[in-house]
């Protein structure tokens, strides 16, 4: 037995500790949700044993969407911070360097558990704005939920190895390590979501051994003696500061590329239409777009309001605020104005939607089918949204609660600098929440009689888990969200749909950037779970990778 741990402290034996240790857990996650049949997570079994913050961020990911009280959220926190500190400090010994003092096993538990704990508090409202990710699938959510982990990951690589891990810049080292694991799991996501389920669990190993690596060097250079630029000043806990005050600048930045204000006037509405497109169109602004009344240079064309119709038939100037109002009181109104519109002028209805827009349109071909649309434009639709859940405010349990209250305090936060007045409970986000089944599954599926095409800018990719994610044609085309209406070779391709020509091309690069944002994306909320959605006849594309399916 004295001979069995003197070689376990050999640096050969522990090495080979650390890969087992770090190889397995990933494997065992990849095994469960291979029996489950859990597609859409596949790409997070890696993580559990990365390099800090990431495994953290796995496990919190993982608690957001799937809890349903408060007390025991709070449970299942306190426990996954526990067993994250004792993985941690396992990892710490494992990997320390030959050489190098390493301190004592009880002190390494000790500080792991205090940084786990640490560490989830300092990224909780990015998990939470994860979760405003899967609810909306918007793309700009993603990124402003993962950036920070970038940011953060090398100051909080040296916290549970260096007692004075809050002072001073870290290593240049550090930081290219930290980053390397971050393009380790992401290109380890895509692949997982590109094999076989059979595959998966090998593949989830070998990341686990390249994870052990990194702890290996990571470790290595934080505690290896030398300089530290700028040692007296708190750079850790300023950089967390400087982060969360950063965050109410999400919205405006992100609203200035949607460009949907006042001056929204793609070419459909500024220009007249040719002869040869025998449509009426109503052209569906999106979220927080803003109309004056303003009509459009062809008669033929309105813009539709989020106020309905006045006594005239006009559509009414309407602001911000009106367009967080229920898709399905969108659609209602959608529905009089298509009924109006087809009077006047005797001619068929095209709908051409931008986003929230897109969705209204989707929405109102779902609840009346017998309709004047034969022609549908869906630019930038919302992919696969209502993928996790919150209940309302006045409900003290649920699916994704705590979440829920995080986020109302994140968007608080988020308002001082957004004149929109975003909250989580408009009813914009509740019709998402409560409707999930169907736009998570049908969003882009075909509807019988009316001619439909997606315009998907390249950016939506990273909005839906690697799967199926349109069956009607799409136009892909490299752009942000709401980049493309007005685009000179987009507007070209708007007018010859409507004349009635074929109109689609699909990108190669589309499906890679949809599998490499696989890892940073919370898992969803299977749809069997959620009462809610217990009377749905919606198959869950999160377990069968495909849309538009019965259950």
């Amino acid at each position: 037995m004295a001979d069995h741990k003197v070689a376990l402290r050999t640096p050969r034996a522990r090495l080979g500790a650390l890969l087992a240790l770090a190889a397995v857990l990933p494997a065992v996650e990849a095994a469960i949700l291979a029996v489950v049949g859990f597609q859409a997570a596949r790409g997070l079994s890696p993580q559990i044993t990365a390099v800090w913050p990431y495994g953290t961020y796995h496990e919190l990911r993982w608690l957001f969407v799937y809890h349903q009280t408060i007390p025991g959220f709070i449970l299942a926190f306190v426990a996954l911070s526990v067993l994250r500190g004792v993985l941690s400090a396992a990892f710490a010994t494992l990997a320390w360097p030959t050489g190098t003092p390493c301190p004592s096993w009880q002190w390494l538990l000790r500080r792991n558990i205090w940084v786990a704990v640490l560490t989830a508090v300092i990224l909780s409202p990015w998990v939470a704005l994860s979760m405003a990710f899967a609810t909306t699938a918007l793309s700009w959510y993603l990124l402003a939920s993962v950036l920070p982990l970038l940011l953060l990951a090398p100051f909080l690589l040296r916290a549970g190895v260096v007692a004075d891990w809050w002072r001073g810049l870290p290593r240049i080292g550090l930081v290219g390590w930290a980053w390397l694991n971050f393009a380790v799991l992401t290109f380890a996501g895509a692949l997982l979501a590109s094999v076989p389920f059979r595959w998966g669990v090998p593949l989830a190993a070998g990341v686990g051994v390249v994870n052990g690596l990194l702890w290996r060097q990571s470790v290595a250079i934080a505690v290896a003696p030398g300089r530290v630029h700028w040692r007296l000043v708190p750079m850790a806990p300023l950089t967390v500061v400087l982060t969360l005050a950063a965050l109410p600048a999400v919205q405006p930045v992100a609203g200035y590329f949607q460009d949907e204000r006042t001056g929204w006037r793609p070419p459909i509405i500024a220009e007249p239409l040719p002869d040869n497109v025998p449509f009426a169109v109503i052209a569906i602004a999106g979220h927080d777009s803003e109309y004056d009344g303003e009509p459009a240079a062809d008669p033929r064309v309105e813009r539709y309001s989020y106020r309905g119709l006045d006594g005239q038939d006009r559509p009414i100037p309407y602001t911000a605020l009106d367009t967080h109002i229920s898709l399905g009181e969108s659609a209602a109104l959608l529905a009089a104005h298509v009924d109006s519109l087809h009077r006047r002028t005797k001619r068929p209805v095209a709908l051409l939607g931008h986003s929230e827009g897109a969705m209204v349109a989707r929405t109102y071909l779902e609840k009346w089918p017998q309709t004047e649309v034969e022609a549908a434009l869906l630019f930038s639709p919302l992919v696969m949204p209502g993928r996790t859940y919150y209940p309302p405010r006045d409900i003290r349990q649920g699916w994704g609660v705590v979440a829920g209250w995080e986020l109302r305090a994140l968007m608080a936060w988020w308002n001082l600098t957004d004149v929109s007045d975003e909250t989580p409970d408009q009813p914009f986000i509740r019709s998402l929440l409560a409707d999930a089944p169907f736009y998570r599954n049908r969003t882009l599926c075909p509807v019988a009689g009316v001619r439909m095409v997606a315009f998907l800018p390249t950016v939506s990719a990273i909005e839906a888990p690697p799967g199926e994610y349109s069956r009607i044609p799409v136009f892909e085309l490299p752009a942000l969200h709401g980049g493309l209406l007005n685009q000179a070779a987009v507007a070209d391709r708007v007018l010859n749909f409507l004349a009635g020509e074929p109109v689609e091309r699909a990108q190669e690069e589309y499906a890679l950037l949809q599998r490499l944002g696989a890892a940073w994306q919370p898992p969803p909320l299977a749809l069997r779970l959620n009462p809610v959605w217990s009377a749905n006849r919606e198959a869950d594309p999160a377990f069968t990778g495909k849309i538009c399916e019965a259950r």
